[in-house]
């Protein structure tokens, strides 16, 4: 799996815990195998942990807020290049701001709302985006997002992704993801099929020409698509 320098690379998995063993590994967690991650060609697992901390940053599939206020969380190590307000409207978070204005007596500010352990009082839609925020405030070399919009509606996941990209122009960006909206917007797709690298490409062009791949992303189904012939069938015989 090759994630070319300063590209967007998505990632299709047709098994969604496969998709969380490759985010993890790419975040330089070993594995049986003993395989490194190699990041501009040198093994990640022979960086000092501290500088492979800071050159990759994986964030799960299911991040974890803890309590405390928004600037509180935002306040992370980062390369100081990407600030809270650029980082939270390419995250789509409007919402979530004004969620925890309201909801904190003595907030005028958003940054100074709290958030309640875990973020229990936000959706997991509003979770998902404060945690992509912190995420991209951070700023690393390789920045690698595990379904990072899986818990969102469409309108706003199609704002995040042109957010996304604008935001990680010139830096290296992988997402594991089979949604339509992200994958439109990558420069390079690769789809992962039993483990293996089964096909390269862009969305498009791997949606009309590879099987699999279409089958992920449509969740698409020989059953499925004969009962749409057949609707497809009935409904020429009724007109």
């Amino acid at each position: 799996l090759l994630a070319p320098a300063g590209r967007l690379t998505a990632v299709v998995c047709g098994d969604p815990d496969a998709a969380g063993v490759l985010a993890a590994r790419l975040g330089g967690h070993p594995t049986e195998e003993g395989t490194s991650v190699l990041l501009g060609g040198v093994p990640l697992d022979d960086l000092p942990l501290d500088s492979a901390r800071t050159a990759v940053l994986v964030q799960d599939k299911d991040p974890v807020l803890l309590s405390g206020t928004l600037r509180e969380l935002l306040d992370v190590p980062s390369s100081g290049l990407v600030s809270a307000e650029a980082a939270l409207t390419a995250a789509q978070c409007g919402d979530v701001l004004d969620a925890l204005t309201q909801g904190s007596l003595d907030a005028g500010d958003p940054m100074e709302a709290r958030i309640t352990e875990r973020g229990r009082s936000l959706s997991g839609g509003q979770r998902q985006r404060l945690a992509l925020a912190r995420s991209l405030i951070t700023d690393p070399e390789v920045l690698v997002l595990d379904e990072p919009t899986s818990a969102v509606d469409s309108h706003t996941e199609a704002r995040i992704a042109d957010g996304v990209r604008a935001l990680r122009t010139g830096r290296t960006t992988v997402v594991l993801t089979s949604s339509p909206l992200l994958l439109d917007h990558a420069d390079r797709v690769v789809l992962v099929h039993e483990g293996e690298v089964a096909a390269v490409g862009v969305h498009r062009e791997l949606v009309r020409g590879e099987p699999r791949y279409r089958a992920v992303v449509t969740r698409e189904t020989d059953d499925e698509a004969a009962r749409s012939g057949v609707r497809e069938e009935d409904g020429a015989a009724r007109s």
